[in-house]
């Protein structure tokens, strides 16, 4: 037996009698560009947030490494100029190639209109916005994506216009496939597990992908109520005195609620043995198997629903109970099954999944018991794990049970122990401003970065930063998470933005089987494809090889083009904390 086992049975025999008592836009088009008597750079074009900046927000723009040391800012309204500024020096980015680019700040302009970007030597830039709702209707979007990839559920008409679809993958009869519970068999046992969304752009649906998926959306809500308590989503939840935000997570949580067994362990995924073809929810009939079970889809059960819980409490005390209990029993689970590790059948070809470190998964299940529970034990068992931050993905979740301490514990804890904890966002959230200070772009991306799903790793440090700016109220953070979301909007070297419909040049292809099925020209709107990376695993074509530049806006492009869950969410996150802090 481990360290770590033995660790976990010792918890076990310490505190978990005193758990078991809890209770439970449409494009634009960029204006006439300029013609001046000497082109010095006609391939690369000015890189900006194509949607456009809040009034209080820093301003930036990249500019081709032309001759020219200045830049104007012009009123597209009347081809009036109304700024002028210096050009920076130029400086590289390695992973984008051997081009070199400069910096436009036009952080002082304030007042609200549409304008666009003029340099000598290069084409006007595509206009912008100056603006306090910039972000409304891609906030939003962003939210309906969940909405409209639910299993389920009849898509209809009303709610989502054009994209509406018939009810696919009902999962009122799923098959246990023989990883799932030796003591089960196949051949006359089912499950019922309907509800929940596709996870990316196949249609399974995976626990621990839906967990910080799931999570995201609660501490969006959780960390800027306000914001969300009346905004509307127009989803067939709307108007029932739950913010609807929160309904769209219930939706997923009601899905995840069937995936525990009646011995606390949760099953690590709903999917199909192979992957679909391309075709609509409702053309896939493939026999639909719950698989596995493991400790690290148990204990993001049990750390979602600790959050789900009190969350919810306001809205619904029977259900706020419901998934406290749930939660506790996941974490006994895990806690007899310290490392029971999902490994996939020969038999499965879908997403797996796969961890074996656990350490930062008993780390965020603990913490948010501690929250809402306020039992002792479990926050001595997440400082005894001693654990490395980083920004938070699917894979290691240590950040999380930092961020909710943070944002929910203070009155729990002692000073010192407060302070410690801010110590280390902190110091994370100072790595990523000098990895912003190093980059020709001034975005926190190195070369680790830049890996599949390299948007949602951006974003993923957005939250840091934004949550640091609000912690240790220091706005220089807030400036740093802006320029992630210009990145993500336009500001990088594809000249992008990444998510569909919004913006002047966008996705139009991404690898998402409803938007490739349903015989529509555009792509569902408010997707976050993945991005940028070297990896090539998909073994499409692409036109560049630097990391920062090899995307693909194709089908085939699953590595770089492919939408997920776990990437939108961040997105709607950083818009709500950006809107909130403006």
């Amino acid at each position: 037996m481990n360290k770590l086992s033995i660790n976990y049975a010792l918890l076990s025999t310490l505190f978990l009698g005193a758990c078991s008592g809890s209770s439970g836009n449409a494009p634009s088009e960029p204006p006439a560009t300029n013609t001046p008597a000497e082109i010095t750079n006609t391939q690369q074009k000015i890189a900006l947030n194509q949607l456009g900046y809040f009034e209080t927000s820093s301003k930036i723009a990249i500019i081709p490494n032309v001759a020219s040391t200045s830049f104007t800012i012009v009123d597209a309204s009347n081809n009036e100029e109304v700024y002028s500024g210096t050009l920076s020096n130029a400086k590289n980015w390695p992973n984008a190639g051997s081009d070199s680019v400069k910096q436009a700040d036009f952080s002082s302009l304030v007042a609200p209109g549409s304008y666009f970007i003029r340099v000598l030597g290069v084409d006007d830039s595509a206009t912008f916005k100056i603006d306090s709702h910039v972000y409304n209707d891609l906030h939003i979007a962003a939210q309906r994506y969940f909405y409209l990839n639910r299993a389920s559920i009849e898509i209809e008409q009303q709610f989502a216009g054009d994209f509406a679809r018939p009810l696919g993958h009902a999962d009122t009869n799923v098959m246990y496939h023989p990883s799932a519970d030796e003591q089960l068999s196949t051949q006359d046992e089912t499950l019922a597990s309907p509800k929940g969304w596709y996870d990316a752009g196949d249609y399974g649906k995976y626990v621990v992908n839906s967990g910080i998926s799931t999570y995201s959306l609660l501490a969006a809500f959780e960390h800027t109520p306000n914001l969300y308590a009346q905004q509307q989503l127009n989803i067939p939840e709307s108007n029932n005195n739950i913010p609807d935000i929160l309904d769209e997570a219930l939706w997923n949580l009601e899905w995840l609620f069937t995936m525990q067994g009646e011995d606390g362990g949760v099953y690590h995924k709903l999917t199909t043995l192979e992957w679909p073809g391309e075709e609509m929810p409702h053309e896939d009939t493939r026999t639909r198997f719950v698989i596995g079970k493991s400790t690290s889809a148990s204990l993001n059960f049990a750390a979602t629903f600790a959050v789900a819980s009190r969350v919810i409490a306001p809205f619904d005390q029977n259900k706020s109970e419901q998934y406290l209990l749930a939660a506790i029993d996941a974490w006994k689970w895990a806690l007899e099954h310290p490392s029971q590790i999902y490994v996939q059948p020969n038999d499965v070809l879908s997403g797996e999944y796969g961890d074996n470190i656990l350490k930062d998964e008993f780390a965020w299940a603990a913490a948010e018991l501690f929250i809402s529970t306020g039992v002792e034990g479990f926050f001595t068992t997440y400082k005894e794990l001693d654990l490395e931050y980083s920004a938070p993905s699917w894979i290691n979740v240590s950040y999380l049970s930092l961020s909710s301490l943070l944002y929910k514990a203070e009155n729990l804890l002692s000073p010192q122990d407060y302070t410690a904890l801010k110590d280390k966002q902190k110091a994370l959230a100072d790595t990523f401003v000098q990895q912003y200070q190093n980059n020709a772009y001034l975005v926190p991306i190195e070369t680790p970065n830049l890996i599949w799903g390299s948007n949602s790793a951006a974003l993923n440090k957005a939250m840091v930063l934004l949550q640091a700016a609000t912690v240790q109220n220091d706005s220089q953070y807030l400036n740093v998470a802006q320029g992630i979301v210009d990145y993500i909007l336009g500001r990088n070297p594809t000249e992008y933005s990444f998510v569909t419909g919004f913006g002047h040049k966008y996705p139009v292809n991404p690898h998402h089987r409803i938007s490739q099925s349903d015989g529509i020209n555009t792509a569902v709107p408010g997707m976050l494809v993945g991005g940028p990376h070297a990896g090539r695993q998909d073994d499409c074509s692409y036109e560049y090889s630097e990391p920062a530049r090899t995307y693909s806006d194709s089908w085939c492009s699953y590595s770089t083009n492919e939408v997920a869950i776990n990437w939108n969410a961040p997105l709607v996150y950083v818009l709500g904390m950006l809107t909130e802090r403006k």
